[in-house]
Parts: C-alpha cells; sequence; structure tokens
C-alpha cells in the first residue's frame, strides 16, 4: 500500500475544501438570524419554520418528488431491458444504431433533448405538466440505468440459469428466482441514480414543465434570480441532510449485505 505523501495530502485537502466548504457556509447561514444571506446576526431556525409555511416551495417539492419516483421506475424497466438486448442478444441487424440510441442522452446536451421532447410533445398535442416531465426524465435517464446494469450483466455467471433450466424453471421463473436477485443491486443502483437525476434536473424539466407542475430546481431558480432568501438556505440544507442520511444508510446495508454473504460463503465452505 502506497503512503500518502505531502503533496498529496495537500491537494485531497485542497479538493475537498473547495468541494465542501461552500456547501458548509449553505448550511451555517442557513441558521442565520438575518435576512441578509451574506451578514450574521445571530443564531435562529425561524427560516425552517418560515420554509414549512411557503406552500409554493412545498408544492414544487412534491411534483419534484412524483415525477423522480415515476420517471426513476420508467427508466429502471427500459433500461434493464436494454441492458439485456446489449449483452444477452449477441450481434443483430441494427445492433450499432440500438446501441447508439441508447447511448445517445450520455453525450447529448441537455438543451437539445429538452428541446426535442418539447417538439414532440407539441407535435402530438399533449399538453405539458407533470406527465411530460416524467416522460421526459424517464427518456433522459434510462441510458444510465442501461449502463449500471451492463456493467453488471457483462460479468453474470450464465451457468447459474442453465441449472435453473435444468431444474425445469421456465425463462420468467429463472429470471426471477436466479438472475433478478443476482443483478438486483445494480437495478437499484440504477433507479437510485435515475431518481437523483431527475431531482437535480433543471434544464429538461424547463423545456417540458406546464404552469401546474414547477418542480423544485425551477423554483429554486426564478427564487435564486430575485435575489437568494435564507429559506432557500434552509430547503438546500435539509435536502443536504436527507442526501447524506440516505448515503450512509446504503453505505451500512450494502456492508452488512457483503459481510453476510462472506459469512455464508465461508459457512458453505466449512460444510
Amino acid at each position: 500500500m502506497r503512503r500518502l505523501t505531502g503533496f498529496n495530502i495537500i491537494a485531497l485537502t485542497l479538493g475537498f475544501a473547495f468541494l465542501y466548504i461552500p456547501i458548509l457556509i449553505l448550511v451555517i447561514f442557513s441558521f442565520n438570524e438575518s435576512k441578509l444571506v451574506t451578514v450574521w446576526a445571530g443564531f435562529s431556525t425561524k427560516w425552517y419554520g418560515e420554509l414549512l409555511q411557503n406552500q409554493a416551495f412545498l408544492d414544487a417539492a412534491w411534483v419534484t418528488v412524483k415525477v423522480a419516483f415515476f420517471s426513476s421506475i420508467i427508466a429502471t424497466i427500459l433500461g434493464t431491458m436494454a441492458a439485456f438486448v446489449l449483452v444477452r442478444s449477441g450481434r443483430f441487424f441494427g445492433r450499432t444504431l440500438f446501441s447508439g440510441m441508447i447511448y445517445a442522452p450520455l453525450v447529448m446536451p441537455e438543451v437539445i433533448t429538452g428541446l426535442s421532447l418539447l417538439l414532440l410533445f407539441i407535435s402530438i398535442g399533449m399538453p405539458r405538466g407533470v406527465v411530460t416531465i416524467v416522460l421526459a426524465h424517464g427518456t433522459f435517464s434510462m441510458c444510465y440505468v442501461s449502463v449500471v446494469v451492463s456493467s453488471r450483466m457483462a460479468s453474470f455467471d450464465r451457468s447459474l440459469e442453465e441449472a435453473a433450466y435444468d431444474l425445469g424453471c421456465s425463462g420468467w421463473d429463472a429470471f426471477k428466482s436466479v438472475t433478478l436477485p443476482i443483478i438486483a443491486p445494480a437495478v437499484i443502483s440504477g433507479w437510485l441514480l435515475a431518481f437523483t437525476l431527475s431531482l437535480d434536473d433543471l434544464v429538461i424539466a424547463s423545456f417540458t414543465t406546464g404552469p401546474s407542475s414547477t418542480t423544485l430546481p425551477i423554483k429554486i431558480y426564478s427564487s435564486v434570480r430575485m435575489g437568494v432568501s435564507p429559506e432557500i438556505n434552509a430547503l438546500s440544507t435539509i435536502i443536504i441532510g436527507i442526501v447524506t442520511f440516505g448515503v450512509l444508510t446504503v453505505s451500512i446495508l450494502s456492508k452488512r449485505a457483503i459481510t453476510r454473504q462472506r459469512l455464508a460463503e465461508r459457512a458453505a465452505e466449512q460444510h
């Protein structure tokens, strides 16, 4: 194991400071008594109470959660299906075009994606709202799910499925009982990634949103343009806390699952 040098320590310190000091300042000023976000006037939690009474922010947060939940489900289903086709189907006519269409959103500017979806919805006469945002985010996030699941499928031991077939399982039974439990961590990771991308998206949502379906990033952006409010600092702090709690929970559960798997492997080797 290589030892850390002084240069590496300095580089890591500066890198983490550049990333996390602005977030720390935001959290600190969310407890500021003053309405001026750059002037400290004492400790107070009143802006959290003001935030809970701001119906516009609460409605935008609810719309964002709904959109993220349903769009991540769509992205996970379609992305997993696309990953199976790319990994299991081998070479087929149109494979290059198919893979290119799946991975295009990875390199396509979000402005182009949002504009093209807007023109599509207008051409088919679909009114913009929650449904259009869900479809747009599902289309955008599907490629990320496909990448995550494909990487797991590429290293999948197909002899396990063949053993299930030998025991009389149908294709669906083998997938449900053998394949899906093994690739479940990748599928869950893809769902979480799609959920996070939907929560964070501003550009695509701004093209596909309607007058009664404002998402939280759009609401924050429109509010910041008129001046940063302490309520936005409080909202950002709550989001940071939720994300931190989620990351820690997933990390602990993953570590426990790995530990249980290793103990089970050792017990199987002993028997």
